[in-house]
Formats: structure tokens, sequence, C-alpha cells
């Protein structure tokens, strides 16, 4: 009953002109108390005198309190502005006193009347006093009781500078839910022991589990922007508590913190490395003015391009996807974002008639081509689909591209095109290879761009594991020692930019992704992160590897080494050395292989991809035969009228 009444009475405010009497109260209380300080507190001064100044003093104090405003504040969030507005209201009632004293004892336009100086003096003190004290005395009662008689969150704030003292404040201010802050915890042994707003600052050694348990913490928020998440992993590794952090300043909303924005650690922050940055004024002038096509617009990259292309002066951004739900929602966005040079256009880039005429109709000089199927067990069951789209649709995309005679083709591609272990890594290593074969011929140039997994793209292991963590778990993993390079979707869209800047036709361009993350370790820590621990309350079951997934992946095939370019976060791959016009007939007698012939497509793609070995799939039988059918192609070389038959 009493948690209901107080939450109901923290959504309402008092009246400012009850905070306005109260305040007038104050004033002739302590102008009482004035005389009897001034008289040895005693009453022995004239008491009708005294009631003669009392309405004078209360008009000057109504003067003052209404043209500064000290009682229009919320008395349960006094802070240092509003005592300082007391301060301004009480001297102008000492300064109003005594010019009206002064004046009427030259004047004598009110016989008899004065007020002692010192009055004026000692009630101006014992005012300031009693207005700002009255105020502070409230907010403490009121801070009691809402952490004693309401529910509230017990947290730690880790960081004990001004970003911990901000955080506090505005957990203290929070009305929609209650915190009650038990510690600081600080790493300085300088300031262990201390004492903020009542609230003792304590070593991070101190906080252990039985601590937590005992203090019934149940979050700890991260008030500090130059730890890293690593080590805050490492700190509270054997805690059950959800951990929090504080975004950047740059990030709060009119440059306030809001408890909105203490979220739990973003999937970015268990990367193990500093994001990648980027300052290459050059991207403005290779963007503007151009007519730039973004294939796969409503993907997670694709989008994110659209975005960040947004923000140059492009003259039009034609975005292409075949899912038109997903594409309408990058459209509104778009639009609530105050952009208007593009178009959305639902196309599939099969559909070489439609793709031509989108080329003729707007002229494109750039081509952004994200869109792809990228799911590795899929793919393995519908090889066919995977080379309608992911090689087919590239191909057709590519020659529209040439034909036209656009300036730059931007291809993004995977790791999983390195030394493929599936369909899908394989399909994408085919459309590289297609497109540096047409550099060949073409005025257009043709640049692809490598990198590894996106976080947070759709259907990524991270949303997965959160999904996952929500419904209690278990996490599913494939294998243990299973690993994977990472990087944010901000970071690879503004990388294959970048890259596309920079290319002169023909390059392979490849990330640096920092070391590899075990994706094990990845799970225990979301799970750490989420307040829960791994097995008590959360387990971890390892399903076994899919169908074409690798154990871990590379960023290089064998035979390839890299070139620096001037940012060191991208270096160009030197690829083998290709047979130009074979492979590039055999790619196109693919892309018409009848779709009921998913053997013949992946044997006709072992063979055209020698380092493509199949991993925990059906495929891995048809390994051995090309192995034969390579050695046999040697003998027929050498006895040409021996006759080996069809694979």
């Amino acid at each position: 009953m009493i948690n209901n009444y107080l939450a109901r009475f923290s959504k309402k405010h008092a009246s400012k002109w009850l905070v306005f009497a109260i305040d007038l109260s104050i004033v002739t209380i302590t102008f009482f108390m004035a005389y009897l300080v001034r008289f040895n507190l005693t009453l022995n001064f004239d008491l009708q005198q005294f009631l003669i100044q009392i309405p004078l003093m209360l008009a000057i104090a109504s003067f003052s309190f209404i043209a500064v405003g000290s009682f229009k504040s919320v008395i349960r969030h006094t802070g240092f502005a509003d005592v300082v507005n007391i301060f301004k209201s009480v001297a102008l009632i000492a300064a109003t006193s005594v010019i009206i004293v002064l004046i009427n004892r030259i004047t004598n336009l009110i016989p008899g009347f004065t007020i002692p100086l010192s009055i004026i003096i000692v009630h101006s003190l014992l005012c300031f006093v009693a207005l700002a004290g009255s105020r502070l005395l409230f907010k403490i009662v009121w801070k009691y009781l809402k952490i004693k008689l309401m529910a509230s969150k017990n947290i730690l704030i880790y960081g004990a500078g001004d970003l911990g003292i901000t955080t506090y404040n505005t957990l203290l201010n929070n009305t929609t839910e209650r915190y009650n802050v038990i510690n600081f915890i600080d790493d300085d042994a300088k300031k262990k022991g201390k004492v903020i707003n009542g609230i003792e600052i304590c070593s991070v050694h101190k906080i252990n589990q039985n601590y937590i348990e005992s203090k019934g913490i149940e979050e700890i928020i991260i008030a500090s922007q130059t730890i890293d998440s690593s080590k805050i992993i490492g700190l509270f590794d054997s805690l059950s508590v959800k951990i929090k952090k504080v975004p950047p300043i740059e990030q709060w909303i009119n440059d306030e913190l809001n408890t909105s924005q203490i979220k739990q650690f973003q999937i970015e922050d268990l990367l193990g490395r500093p994001p990648i940055e980027f300052d290459n004024p050059n991207l403005q002038n290779e963007f503007n003015g151009e007519t730039i096509i973004v294939t796969g617009a409503a993907g997670s990259i694709g989008s994110e391009l659209v975005k960040q292309l947004s923000n140059f002066d492009v003259k039009e951004l034609i975005l292409v996807d075949q899912a038109e739900s997903a594409l309408y929602d990058v459209q509104q966005d778009l639009k609530r974002a105050g952009k208007h040079n593009f178009t959305a256009i639902v196309a599939d880039i099969r559909d070489g008639l439609r793709i031509d005429t989108i080329f003729q109709n707007h002229k494109p000089t750039l081509v952004f081509h994200a869109a792809a199927y990228k799911h590795v067990p899929l793919m393995e069951q519908s090889p066919y689909e995977a080379i309608k789209i992911n090689v087919n649709g590239t191909k057709l995309l590519a020659d529209t591209a040439s034909r036209y005679n656009v300036k730059k083709f931007v291809f993004v591609s995977t790791d999983k095109a390195v030394n493929p272990t599936s369909v899908m890594g394989a399909t994408k290593r085919m459309a590289e290879m297609y497109i540096s074969c047409l550099q060949k011929e073409s005025k257009t140039k043709f640049i692809t761009t490598r990198f590894g997994n996106v976080l947070g793209s759709n259907g990524s292991v991270i949303p997965l594991f959160k999904k996952q963590i929500e419904n209690g778990g278990p996490l599913t993993l494939t294998h243990k020692d299973i690993t994977r390079y990472f990087m944010t979707i901000p970071e690879a869209s503004k990388l294959v930019l970048e890259a596309g800047t920079m290319g002169k036709g023909g390059e392979i361009f490849i990330f640096d992704m920092g070391e590899s993350v075990k994706i094990f370790d990845l799970a225990k820590n979301m799970i750490k992160l989420s307040g829960l621990r791994n097995p008590e309350d959360i387990d971890i079951k390892i399903t076994g590897l899919r169908p074409g997934e690798k154990l871990y992946e590379e960023l290089l095939a064998n035979g390839e080494n890299t070139l620096s370019t001037y940012h060191k976060k991208i270096m160009i791959s030197k690829t083998r050395e290709l047979e130009y016009s074979k492979v590039k007939s055999e790619i196109e007698e693919l892309c018409i292989t009848n779709r009921f012939q998913n053997n013949n497509i992946v044997m006709k793609m072992k063979n055209l991809i020698p380092e493509y070995k199949s991993k925990n799939s059906d495929f891995e039988k048809f390994d051995k035969r090309v192995q034969i059918y390579k050695k046999a192609k040697g003998i027929l070389k050498a006895k040409p009228n021996n006759n080996y038959g069809s694979l």
C-alpha cells in the first residue's frame, strides 16, 4: 500500500504556490528568530512594532521570490542551481529591506517605522539557511522513503570520477525505476574509503560473490570510458550479476545522460579489440555527384551502405532488393532522416532484363553489390539456388555494369570464399573469379572486398545467443573450438566504401579484423554479462559442425599473400593467376545448369576451384572423385585413345 502511494505521489509535484506559501512562512519564522537572537533570546522588544513590520517583510519576500522564481523548482530534485536561486532571493529581500529602511529614515513616510540593520543581516543568514535546509531535508527524507519503502534495485557504480557522479545523479533522479547505489568502485587507491554523497568508495578487490549476495546487488554499471571490456569481464568473471555501461558522452541525448541509455554491453564490446577508425576526406570527393546502385539494399551490410552513402552529396541513390518489406523499412528510415535523393526498387538480380532496364533508366556510375544468399547449411542443401544468386546474379549484374561503362563495381564477398568448404563459400569464390576475368576485357573497375562475420547481422550467432538467453537456454554451439573473425556492421560498410575508393580495378581487398574470436568464450561472456552463470543458470550445448561449416575461417587462400595500402586495416590479396578465358566460359556454362543437377553442379565447382574441399557434407564423397578425374585428365593427355567415361 505504501509502495503504491509513493509510486503515485512520485509522479506528481507539489504545487509551486504551496512551496511559495511555505517559503513565506519560513521568512516569517526566521524574522521572529532574528529578533530573538538580537535581544539575547528574550522577548524584550516592541511586539507591536514587530507586527507592523511583518506585512512589509512578506510583501518584500513575495516580490523577491516571484522576481527570482526560486519557488518553482521541484523540491525533491533540489540541486546547486536551486540553492543559488535561494541565495539570490534572500539577497534581494535584504537589499530591498535596507533600501526601504534608509528611505524611511530620510522621508519619514511611515512615522516610527524602522528595522535595525543588524536584524536584517541576522534574518538574511537565518532565512537562507532555513530555505536551503528545508529543501535539502525534504530531498533526503524523500530519498530515504523511496529506498526503504519502495522496491528498488541495488547497484554498484564502477568509476568514482565525474562520469560516475553524473551516473549516480541520473539514477537518483529517475522516476520510472528505483535505484539504490550501495557503493562506488574505483581502482585508484587514493579514493578508497572516501565518500561521495554519503556513499563509500571501495576497492574492486572487495567485490566478490559473497559481497554481491549479502548486499543484494543486481547490477554493476560501468561509468568509465577508459577501461576495456576484456578487463571488465576479467574483474567480474565469477560474479552472478548483470554488467551494464554508460555510453560515451557524444551519444547522450541533448548532452544529458538518461537511464534508458545505460544498457548491457553491446556485442562490439566483446570483440577484444578497439573499433576500426576511419578518417578519409577523399570519400566525399569519391561519391559526391555520383549515381550509385546498392544491391541487397535491405540486408545488414546493404542497408548500412545505404545509410552511409546517403550522408554524401550523391546525385541519386538506387536501392535494389527483392525483399519488399525489408526494403520498405529502409525506405522509411531514409525518409525519417530527411533524405530524398534515393529510389527504392523491388527487383531480382537474376532478372537480366529488369537489371538492364534499371541501368538504362538511371545510368548509374557506381555499383555496390551486396545481394547474396549467405547461410551455409541452407545453401549446402540447395546448390542450384546458390549458383543462381551468388554466381549468376553477380555475373548478370557485372556484365550489365560493364556494358554501361560503370566507373566502379564493388563486390562484397566473404572469408568463406577462402579455401571454401561449403557450397556458399565456393559460389562466392566463383563470383570473385568471374569479375576478375571480366576485368581483363572491361573499362569498369571491378573491386572485391572480403571480410568475416558481421556482428548482429541477420541470422548471425549473436542474435541467436541473445534469444536463447532470453528463453532460458541452452546456448547451442556447433563445436567448442570453433573460431570466427568478427566486425561490426558500420565497420564492415565503412571498409567497403574505403576499399571502393582506393581500388584501381582487379583487387581483392581483405580487412584486418584482429584476432579470431572463440565462439565458446563469446557465449560464456554473453551469459556472464547477462548476470547469469554457466552452467548453473544457462548451459552451452555442443551440437556438432553443420554441413559445410569450417572450424576456423581464413582470410587468404593457399598461394595468396598481401600488399599493404594507405589504411593499416586494409590489405590487397595477391591471388593465383587464372586462365581467364577458360574460367569465364566454365562459369558461364555452370550458370545455365539444370536445377535438378545438384551433384553435377558441385562436381563442376570442385573442378573449377581446386581448393574447394567439402566439410561435414554429403558432397565430401566427390572430393576423391575429383582427384581421380584430374589424374585421369593427365592420363588422357598422354593416351588420347583411352576412354575413362563420364563422372
